[in-house]
């Protein structure tokens, strides 16, 4: 089965950056589901490992919580990655996760992209503030990023354009799911050890 990680990098309580995370994540598996590929999300809240995250940049050690959410990243087939823009630019949360994430271990991982901001303002944020650092991590960034305001959120209209363009970045990130080069975990890419019979018997020749 496909797994999507969905990160979200919101910092209150109810968050409109998990919301668009989880959004553009169901549109994800809608689209793959439609084409007959079962696939789920595991979600990844950066917000209850703010501590830990900066213990590790300090450290260079992931506490355990931590651990298993880079896991949880890296070893899916792919990932969808929202954060609030502050000040025209990533939050130090989201950017910090990715710090800690081993340069190689985003390669080739089909990524979508979305941000979440107070006005329309900042919407061109996610390609000079975000998608730079998954192109350095070299990941394969969807060509759609998803720009959420508050505006967004409230008339028809804008809801409805904001519904539009989830669907679009869904069926993107699908796309690229489908089409992925991405690599098998090392541990997977490992040949099999033969057992200690088979190396006895190998003796005799």
């Amino acid at each position: 089965m496909t797994t999507i990680a969905v990160v979200s990098a919101g910092l209150s309580e109810p968050s409109s950056t998990r919301l668009l995370a989880d959004r553009l994540g169901e549109a994800a598996v809608s689209s793959l589901v439609a084409e007959g590929t079962p696939a789920h999300v595991v979600h990844v809240e950066l917000r209850p490992l703010a501590h830990e995250i900066t213990d590790a940049m300090l450290t260079g050690f992931a506490a355990p919580a931590l651990s298993a959410a880079t896991a949880a990243v890296v070893e899916a087939d792919a990932v969808v990655f929202v954060t609030p823009i502050f000040t025209a630019g990533v939050s130090g949360l989201a950017k910090s996760f990715l710090e800690v994430l081993d340069k190689d271990s985003m390669a080739d991982m089909p990524v979508l992209l979305g941000a979440t901001g107070g006005t329309s303002r900042h919407s061109l944020a996610i390609d000079h503030a975000l998608r730079p650092v998954f192109a350095y991590l070299r990941a394969a960034i969807v060509p759609t990023g998803v720009f959420a305001a508050t505006d967004d959120w409230g008339t028809d209209g804008d809801a409805a354009a904001l519904d539009g363009r989830i669907r679009r970045a869904g069926a993107d990130l699908a796309w690229a799911i489908r089409a992925s080069r991405r690599t098998p975990q090392e541990a997977d890419a490992l040949p099999a050890t033969p057992d200690f019979a088979s190396l006895l018997g190998g003796l005799g020749h």
